[in-house]
């Protein structure tokens, strides 16, 4: 009954709705039920050594024989620079001392590595249905290990150039990210927050310039986006806000409260968090520093700088310091469960596609 079964089809799913992958915010027990009800769940593995890989997979295969989505990021690991990390932490220094806080000595890398060979090896030894990544892909040789391995590659664009790049350098499937959405900007072919386009624009133009199914990110939280999504050309939407609201997103209190407050919000694209643009509910360290500066430190350092900041802000019940990852579309969001928000976005959509075919 959808108009489109290209990426059922290619991903062995019922229905072509993929939970987005969310760091610290969705966890395996989110992406079970996703897979269960018809979609693709998807875990986010960026932040894994290779031995917590190999456990998390091990217990999915345990609980599952259902597609999953495994993702990564394919970032280039930063250089040292001394001079800048120093400067960001001093113009932090009026936060620490206002909390009381000693600040860093230096900031680190953390756990955010690029894909490498060793967690390579483990996705071949589970092949996963999808692997997917962001910041582009890795290097040729290990895309080619993950595709013999029988998984298909999809990663996320922001231009149509990072598009046509995805398509000549081997994914199975693009994610068009439109501006909407909410999280890191995939955008790896350009550091220009001017080039990027919300998805109602950017969804036709990638499917008309690349021989590909299109995954369209950025807006979508209910029936009506899926079917807008299918009408710009898309074959599949991947979800990322909605399911923020779901019981299973391992997400703290306060956060919860943030997102309850949504639609009386606001959200904005900054770096200052991270080190890259990331769309976040905005708060004061947001509106202090940003939304986009640059003196911002590498990615992924911006954490290790503002981790102590955060943690100490949210036992206060301040939000102050969190990045708290949010969509523009927040206000459509429900309290629900992942299985139900998957099958009523599913018959929804079909319903509205045809109004005859589902009772």
């Amino acid at each position: 009954m959808w108009p489109d079964t290209r990426l059922r089809d290619l991903f062995s799913i019922d229905h072509p709705i993929i939970q987005a992958p969310m760091a610290s915010a969705s966890g395996l027990d989110m992406a079970l039920a996703v897979s269960a009800a018809g979609g693709l769940g998807s875990l986010a593995c960026a932040a894994l050594d290779p031995d917590r890989l190999h456990g998390v997979l091990a217990t999915a295969r345990e609980k599952t024989a259902k597609s999953l989505n495994v993702n990564f990021f394919a970032h280039a690991a930063p250089e040292e620079d001394p001079a800048r990390d120093a400067a960001w932490l001093g113009k932090l220094s009026a936060y620490y001392a206002e909390l009381g806080l000693d600040a860093p000595d230096a900031l680190t890398v953390g756990p955010l590595r690029p894909f490498d060979a060793a967690r390579c090896a483990v996705i071949e030894a589970f092949a996963p249905a999808v692997v997917s990544f962001h910041f582009g892909l890795p290097e040729p040789a290990l895309v080619a290990r993950v595709k013999a391995a029988g998984c298909k590659v999809i990663s996320s664009a922001t231009t149509v150039k990072e598009a046509r790049w995805l398509a000549a350098n081997g994914c199975d499937a693009i994610i068009a990210q439109g501006f909407e959405a909410g999280g890191h900007r995939g955008m790896f072919l350009t550091e220009n927050l001017g080039s990027q386009t919300g998805t109602m624009a950017l969804v036709p133009q990638i499917a008309d310039a690349v021989d590909l199914p299109i995954i369209a990110a950025g807006g979508v939280a209910d029936a009506r986006g899926i079917v807008a999504a299918f009408a710009l050309g898309a074959s599949a939407v991947q979800i990322g806000t909605a399911y923020l609201f779901t019981e299973e997103a391992t997400i703290p209190p306060l956060y919860r409260q943030a997102l309850a407050d949504a639609a009386n919000g606001e959200t904005t694209v900054c770096n200052v968090f991270s080190g890259r643009p990331t769309r976040v509910l905005a708060n004061r360290m947001a509106r202090d520093l940003g939304p986009v500066s640059q003196d911002a430190p590498a990615f992924p350092k911006g954490f290790s700088a503002t981790d102590p900041l955060r943690a100490t802000a949210e036992s206060l019940w301040k939000r102050d310091f969190s990045a708290h990852y949010c969509g523009q579309a927040a206000a459509l969001g429900r309290e629900t469960t992942a299985f139900s928000l998957t099958h009523d976005l599913a018959q929804g959509a079909l319903r509205l596609l045809d109004p005859h075919a589902v009772k």
